[in-house]
């Protein structure tokens, strides 16, 4: 990548607002025609998120540790690393995005506001951000969103519009609305800004856990592993990283296989990992940075469910139990004693469903340790 980018982001401070930050960051996205966003970047965009979201801890497991020798891999330490954006606020790892493409809002678009399409985190995260900056925000979400996440975006203050029975019909929707009211569209994951902001999960894990050797994320359109992807690459080029996608909803391994986008209908219980394309920012992050990725079902996906609330007590949604799950099922490609972390992306998920998905969870080979 090229050594000298100090271009790319410059942050200007403001004058007292109200409710509103008091600097924001400019991205030139003209220079970055590769659709590659740079280490510079996502420092940049770290230093704004980390005053207003939190630093979440990394967990670990033991048990998840046995699970994974049972599968046919020791793992380093004898335990697996979990990176906790579960706890973070909103309830996932989305306001660290979210929080840096607000910021780069023009005054105008501030004032005129947002729209963004969301199955639900993305638009709980736009919402909070915007409310932090005094930003309106609309959220269009299926018709069959998941109540909890409703409310909660209606309780940050958004204006939520349900529509569509699948995120196609959602999007078209969002688009009509968008140009209506002369809105600025906040993508949910293909936009430099929320991938760099992702990223800031990245750095904190090399600090965190300096020797991690394998660090797994769940797939969506690609935000989250684009940008910690490319922040852990940049510092440390050895460590591998790996998606996990649900098998019907695979946007960004179908857009890699063909090297296009390619939309589809999504399809899996893990509906954060819902994303109807993946875009022509995170194709080409995932292209760049990732070792693989690979496909489960949803039944695998909720034995990690299972597993992160019966041994580590923690209320994980299907969405965030994915890369937990992909490792606990054998599915990722590690060697004896490396250091493995996770991130466990969300825990957003309706209370009155859990035993309902916990039921529906299929068996992990450790599941007897």
């Amino acid at each position: 990548m090229p050594s000298n980018l100090s271009g790319l982001a410059q942050t200007r401070k403001l004058g007292p607002s109200g409710r509103g930050w008091v600097a924001e960051v400019v991205c030139d996205t003209a220079a970055m025609p590769d659709h590659l966003v740079p280490l510079e970047r996502i420092l940049a965009a770290r230093e704004l998120v980390a005053r207003r979201v939190h630093r979440t801890p990394i967990l670990t497991s033991t048990t998840a540790g046995r699970f994974a020798q049972a599968a046919g891999v020791r793992l380093g330490d004898d335990r697996l690393y979990v990176k906790s954006e579960h706890l973070q606020k909103t309830g996932s790892f989305k306001p660290r995005g979210m929080t840096a493409k607000v910021a780069a809002l023009t005054e105008a678009q501030r004032r005129a506001g947002i729209i963004t399409l969301s199955a639900g985190n993305a638009g709980q995260a736009y919402a909070w951000a915007g409310r932090e900056a005094g930003v309106p925000t609309v959220v269009v979400m299926p018709a069959g969103a998941v109540r909890s996440k409703v409310e909660a975006c209606l309780g940050y203050g958004a204006e939520v519009v349900l529509h569509g029975e699948h995120v196609g019909e959602t999007f078209a929707r969002m688009e009509a609305i968008r140009d209506e009211r002369g809105l600025t569209f906040a993508h949910p994951f293909d936009d430099p800004d929320v991938i760099a902001g992702h990223g800031s999960i990245g750095l904190e894990i090399l600090e965190d856990l300096p020797e991690v050797d394998v660090l797994v994320v769940g797939i969506g359109g690609g935000g989250l592993i684009s940008g910690v992807a490319a922040a852990l690459k940049e510092r440390r080029p050895g460590v591998r990283v790996f998606g996990v996608e649900p098998t019907e909803s695979n946007a960004v391994s179908l857009g890699l296989e063909r090297g296009e986008v390619v939309p589809i209908q999504p399809r899996s219980v893990a509906d954060g990992l819902g994303a109807p394309f993946a875009g022509e920012w995170t194709l080409a992050m995932c292209r760049r940075y990732l070792d693989g990725i690979v496909l489960l079902d949803d039944p695998t996906i909720l034995a990690g469910v299972r597993f992160a609330a019966e041994r580590m007590k923690q209320v994980l949604e299907p969405a965030g139990a994915a890369a937990l799950a992909a490792v606990l099922a054998g599915r990722i490609a590690i060697r004896d004693g490396e250091r493995v972390c996770v991130v466990a992306s969300g825990g957003n998920v309706a209370l009155d469903q859990l035993g309902e998905l916990l039921g529906s969870a299929g068996t992990l080979s450790g599941a007897s340790s």
